[in-house]
């Protein structure tokens, strides 16, 4: 089977199952999701013409005074009639500006004795000027919030001023982790010889911590065909989305393709030309997707990023679901690629994106200073320090 282009993949992944169901959850609850259909101001922001500044509501045309100050305006309250000439008021930051007035002069340009305004300073240097007009931000009716784009506090705060209390987003995807092989041992347990820590089920909920999702750590299964294939069995009824990781290659003791296939499930593919991580498999069992990822740490954190997270995004209706891409510059040269993409890690040093020391898809320790992936694609040329290339950040 060739090889697909980790496009390719993204894309026969994301084919596999529809964005979850619609559920109406209160807006503070609906942040780091989706939104499931368009979000539509139900009010005009601000519904009335409001002040921007401390000052005096005036008319224009009568500087520089004098003025009578026959009252305030202050938030949630406003003057009771309209301004006669030769009327100023008292007004606020967020206030309701008078009828009849069309311009605030800030209390830094004016003087007051009592009752009596004049202007002391230039003034302002236009009609409206300090004044924030009615429907400046939106209308009612407008559009906030696209269906498929994501809820950030900007946007949670947008929907609320926009008259929402209750949001409609996609459920959370469960997601279901699991560690195969005899060589794993949990965490904190000791690890002599040839064993080693499990550290990509750790390491893989840690990634997920922060995203709209329920994610579960199931722990080890040991290399046993019938012991894997009843675990994925068992959790193709609880997990949208079960993520191995190690076990989906071609040697004896990969077992994680013969058991999936034991228990029923339908592989669409499960090599991508990508490095590190050409052996990610994807499938179906049931309603529940299957994400096969390589067993080294570092190939396990790469493909997740590149397959899980885009997979949680698409369950959420994201309409743009795979990693963002930026351009950056390199701060030193890196070396042709082959006929798989390369991800290197990297960091940045001065603004510049700089390649890690240790590229080894086991290096954990490299890991932890990559602060982004810098993109290769198949087939590039050397690039020398100062060329653009696209990276993704990890941040």
């Amino acid at each position: 089977m060739a090889l697909l282009a980790v496009a390719e993949a993204q894309a026969r992944m994301f084919a596999l199952k529809e964005p979850l169901p619609i559920e109406a959850v209160p807006v503070a609850r609906a942040a780091g999701r989706y939104a499931a259909e368009d979000i539509v101001a139900r009010r005009t922001q601000p519904a009335l013409d409001l002040s921007a500044m401390d000052g005096y509501a005036i008319r224009y045309s009568e500087r520089p005074g004098p003025w009578t100050v026959v009252g305030e305006s202050a938030a949630g309250g406003g003057l009771d009639h309209a301004l006669a000439p030769g009327e100023a008021v008292r007004i606020f930051t967020g206030a309701p500006v008078p009828e009849g007035a069309d311009v605030i002069l800030i209390q830094e340009e004016a003087s007051r004795e009592g009752d009596r305004l004049v202007m002391s300073g230039e003034g302002p240097p236009a009609p409206g000027a300090h004044i924030r007009r009615a429907g400046g931000d939106f209308v009612e009716g407008g559009l906030l919030v696209p269906a498929g784009a994501p809820i950030g506090a900007a946007a949670v705060a947008l929907a609320v001023s926009g008259g929402h209390g209750i949001l409609a987003v996609r459920r959370l995807p469960r997601v279901s982790i699991l560690s195969t092989g005899n060589e794993l041992v949990p965490a904190g347990e000791p690890a002599q010889g040839a064993l080693l820590p499990a550290s990509n089920g750790p390491m893989l909920a840690a990634l997920l911590s922060g995203l709209a999702c329920e994610a579960t750590d199931q722990g080890i299964v040991a290399d046993d065909l019938d012991a894997i294939s009843a675990a994925f069995t068992l959790l193709s009824g609880q997990a949208d989305i079960i993520v191995t990781t190690g076990g989906a290659s071609v040697g004896d003791h990969d077992l994680v393709l013969p058991a999936l296939e034991k228990a029923g499930a339908k592989i669409d593919f499960w090599r991508v030309a990508m490095k590190p991580g050409k052996p990610v498999m994807i499938g179906t069992l049931g309603d529940a997707i299957v994400l096969g990822l390589p067993g080294n740490p570092v190939s396990a954190f790469v493909t997740a990023t590149l397959f899980l997270k885009p997979l949680i995004a698409h369950l959420l209706g994201a309409a743009r679901p795979g990693p963002a891409m930026a351009s950056a510059r390199l701060g030193a040269p890196v070396p042709a690629t082959a006929k798989r993409a390369e991800y290197l890690r990297g960091r940045w040093a001065d603004g510049w994106a700089v390649p890690v020391a240790g590229q080894d898809s086991a290096g954990l320790a490299a890991l932890v200073e990559a602060e982004l992936l810098i993109v290769r694609p198949a087939l590039s040329e050397a690039l020398a320090a100062g060329a653009e290339v696209e990276i993704i950040s990890l941040a």
